[in-house]
């Protein structure tokens, strides 16, 4: 059991604020590190002479603010340490913590959903210089429609096309990446204290849209090829949802791909419910050939979001979501209120990228050094069981027994790997599979990525809590 004691003194407010607050606080000094089991609720309510109650509504807050996990039977852990809970450390400060018995080897990084280096790098920066050379450069430093230039909305549209969902230009809004369309979709079609449907395992960014406009988020029962029609109709009619957020093509983190069918029925209850279909296709770039979204299927209630994050560069920060006028109209009311306008000077080099030719280059190389990745992967941890798919970044590790997801995602830690647990993309209190998401991306090289894989193997292979610690 573990002896930790938060640190009361000096603070101010309710209780159990104050007590999560306290770890809070030794989280992020290392006091308690990831996978760290706390006390009982009745053990430290005794310790500090307060009620149960408010160590229960204490953990409620830590969970709520994404520090801690829970598990009838099992007891309340410190969640592993990953770039899905940015509110927390940052990737480079995360790799210098002092966590026990961690080397002085460089942290290898695959929890991070992230891409390769841009292949075409160079092509990119000749595209900034290109329009910081244009005759018209003065006017891409001005404010400008917070719907976007048209040529920079006609842009999206092509890049749209490629994926096979063709709108006009005028329903197109270019975004600043796709967390930003994903906040934007999501406040064009609900409204603080409504329900969002995602699925049971789902991106995490949709959890921090949640808490930012005060949505109840509702976790949807799911099969390899994602959303279950049966569970989603059900939760329409259990909750009332007025819009699902879902990632139909190389769903993050379980690698599903829904079947041409499979989307039918899901547009086709949404379209009985009038419920609103946010689909995020970031990944649809990486497969061999372009499946047809899902919003193709219900355009009249889709808001469908790509961006050239994963394909080109994440610090280019361009995105777009496409949908019916209505609620494009609505989504401008989110973009003033976010950041007026997404950046011209953005948006006219990703014009630029996308009419010459070095968008989808650049995503061609991607997705073949995906495959390569795809490749290492598999002849490294291929014995175990994985829910991978041939070019896809990452992929979804199902742990051996008895290993628990938190003590391997420390162990790992430990080790100079870091992994993303299942508790990073959990919604609600269902059950969490003992899993991890491994980003085979992310690494800078190839064998980088190999000695990473090799430190998981190794953890793997060792005999589990024979060996480690179940903390």
């Amino acid at each position: 059991m573990n002896d930790w004691l938060p640190r009361l003194e000096g603070r101010s407010g309710p209780r159990y604020r104050a007590i999560a607050d306290a770890l809070q606080q030794d989280i992020a000094d290392g006091s308690l590190a990831a996978g760290a089991r706390l006390p009982t609720h009745r053990e430290l309510a005794w310790r500090l002479g307060v009620t149960v109650g408010t160590v229960t509504r204490a953990y409620v807050e830590a969970e709520r603010r994404g520090l801690i996990s829970g598990e009838v039977g099992r007891g309340t852990y410190v969640r592993p340490l990953t770039p899905d809970y940015p509110e927390r450390d940052k990737p480079d400060e995360r790799a210098q913590l002092p966590l026990p018995g961690r080397n002085e080897m460089e942290f290898i990084d695959l929890s991070g959903n992230a891409p390769p280096p841009a292949p075409l790098a160079a092509a990119v920066a000749e595209a900034l210089t290109s329009v910081a050379m244009d005759p018209q450069f003065n006017e891409y430093l001005r404010y400008r429609p917070s719907q976007g230039l048209m040529q920079h909305r006609e842009a999206g549209r092509d890049w749209l096309a490629r994926f096979g969902y063709e709108v006009p230009a005028g329903q197109v809004l270019p975004t600043h990446g796709a967390q930003h369309a994903m906040m934007i979709a999501a406040a064009s079609a609900l409204r603080a204290g409504d329900t969002l449907l995602t699925e049971q395992l789902t991106f995490f960014g949709v959890k921090s849209v949640a808490r930012l406009l005060g949505l109840r988020l509702h976790g949807v029962e799911m099969d390899a090829e994602g959303l279950l029609p049966d569970a989603l109709d059900s939760a329409i009619r259990a909750t009332g949802a007025k819009a699902v957020y879902c990632i139909p093509t190389l769903q993050n983190p379980t690698n599903a791909v829904m079947s041409a069918g499979r989307r039918e029925a899901i547009a086709a209850i949404c379209r009985r419910h009038g419920t609103v279909i946010i689909e995020d296709d970031i990944y649809n770039f990486l497969m061999d050939e372009a499946v047809t979204p899902l919003s193709a299927y219900a355009p009249e209630l889709s808001l469908y979001i790509t961006n050239l994050s994963k394909s080109v560069a994440p610090a280019l920060r361009v995105g777009y979501v496409a949908g019916p006028p209505h609620l494009i109209d609505a989504g401008l009311i989110a973009m003033r209120a976010s950041s007026v306008m997404a950046s011209p000077l953005l948006q006219e080099t990703a014009a630029r990228l996308i009419r010459n030719g070095t968008a989808a280059r650049n995503a061609a190389m991607v997705r073949e050094e995906s495959r390569h990745r795809q490749i290492i992967g598999a002849r490294i941890l291929g014995q175990y069981e994985m829910a991978r798919q041939p070019t896809a970044l990452h992929v979804w590790l199902t742990l051996p027994e008895p290993w628990r997801r938190e003590a391997f995602a420390h162990e790992t830690q430990r080790r100079n790997v870091g992994v993303a647990a299942a508790d990073v993309f959990a919604t609600g209190r269902q059950s969490v599979p003992h899993a991890v998401r491994i980003s085979l991306a992310a690494p800078r090289t190839r064998t980088e990525l190999e000695h990473g894989l090799d430190t998981i193997a190794d953890i793997l292979s060792a005999g589990s809590a024979q060996h480690y610690p179940m903390i």
